[in-house]
């Protein structure tokens, strides 16, 4: 029997628990690295590939049943611009492929450069695969397959798709998605939802919690392996100080942040969401047209961003993201394209280039499903955010958590 004293701390260790994903201290076995690339074509609009990407998380979230979820295949195709990029292996012979990494998204598939070629382990299952992002698409057949993360992250049996036909993905074979599996609901026939490698790691007891941990590095070269995909908990060589920990809101890793630039707060409250598959900051239109009129910056054609002066950037103040009560800053550094990439998206080498862009009307007219109802889809913080901050998208508590890192006041841009 259990004393009162000795129950009571067994309770409390219980809860610490729960309430924390296992921190470890540095096991590379449950990691992989990411690179990031850049994918520009001819006639590119930085700003408009998230946006498309935006518009199909709208349309997704206010689907209703899955014959609205299915209707909405045929959004136009624009590649994003900036990817994070994890090799993983598939089959009896571990063939690699390189596999986009998407919180936006949680159905993993293949075959969109590379070609699948079943092997012993391959199991084909008939089942149609269908998924559209906005900067993508794809349809194929549903396989269960080995999947190899790493030597130490091994699924036996992973349901993936096999596109055979792929739109908007040149350069990458596909999707490692890391979303909610609520995600993949309506994707592939004849099943509700379909489990994620996250979900299958967990459950053959590989990672003791569904939790995976992103660190970005900023970067100023065109290609470069700079970030950790983390499965299982967190990376404490990788943040600084605590990680803040937000409740999940919406269908995706959504959370509801305080916005401000310098001493106006621009944002109030809001509910959005963070995304690795989105290269941009992404603020709803009174939010955005705030932030322009105090930073000065002007539309540039060619880009599709805003540009600042000189004088103008040495003015910029912090950008303030209040998270559950804490603060994360983007410096004025964090807030604009790294000048030795302006070329790789279309801009001038000299010229200044900010890094948020419109999202669009309000969420008066935008409105999409959280588990409390409806809310609104205010905010998109995309790759140039969270390269600034260690990201955590904890499954077991259904939260997101984020934290700083030794790159968060860099200034490399």
């Amino acid at each position: 029997m259990f004393s009162a004293t000795s129950l009571l701390a067994f309770i409390a260790i219980a809860l610490d628990v729960a309430a924390n994903p296992v921190v470890i201290d540095r096991s590379p076995v449950l990691s992989i690295p990411l690179t990031k690339i850049h994918n520009i074509t001819s006639g590119h609009n930085l700003v408009a590939s998230g946006l498309a990407r935006a518009q199909s998380f709208r349309d997704r979230a206010k689907a209703h049943d899955l014959a609205e979820i299915r209707k909405r295949q045929s959004v136009p195709v624009t590649n994003e611009v900036v990817s994070y990029i994890a090799s993983v292996g598939v089959g009896a012979s571990d063939t690699q492929y390189q596999l986009i990494v998407d919180t936006g998204s949680s159905n993993t598939w293949v075959g969109a450069d590379t070609k699948y070629v079943p092997s012993s382990t391959s199991t084909n299952t008939g089942a149609r695969v269908s998924v559209s992002y906005g900067s993508g698409e794809f349809s194929g057949t549903e396989y269960i397959d080995e999947v190899t993360l790493s030597s130490s992250l091994v699924i036996k049996s992973q349901s993936i798709g096999v596109a055979s036909k792929s739109q908007g993905f040149q350069g990458t074979d596909g999707i490692l998605g890391i979303g909610p599996d609520d995600l993949t609901e309506g994707t592939v026939s004849g099943v509700s939802t379909v489990p994620t490698v996250t979900d299958n790691l967990f459950s053959q007891g590989t990672i003791a919690e569904k939790v995976v941990a992103i660190s970005f590095e900023p970067t100023t070269t065109d290609e470069v392996t700079n970030g950790e995909l983390f499965f299982g908990g967190t990376d404490s060589s990788k943040f600084t100080g605590d990680i803040t920990y937000t409740n999940r809101t919406g269908d995706y890793w959504g959370i509801t942040q305080t916005v401000t630039y310098g001493s106006t707060t621009i944002l109030s409250s809001l509910a959005g969401i963070v995304d690795t598959g989105t290269t941009l900051l992404y603020l709803q239109e009174t939010g955005f047209n705030a932030y322009m009129k105090a930073t000065g910056g002007v539309l540039d054609d060619e880009t599709g961003l805003y540009k600042i002066t000189t004088a103008q950037y040495d003015a910029l103040e912090n950008l303030d993201f209040a998270i559950n009560g804490i603060e994360f800053s983007l410096t004025p550094n964090a807030q604009i394209w790294p000048r030795s990439l302006n070329t790789v998206i279309g801009g001038s080498t000299s010229s200044i280039y900010l890094v948020v862009a419109d999202l669009g009307k309000s969420s008066i007219h935008l409105l999409w499903r959280t588990r409390a109802g409806e809310n609104g889809f205010n905010f998109i913080n995309g790759y140039v955010f969270l390269e600034r901050f260690y990201s955590v998208f904890d499954t077991t508590n259904n939260r997101v958590g984020f934290a700083t890192t030794p790159f968060t006041t860099a200034d490399t841009n």
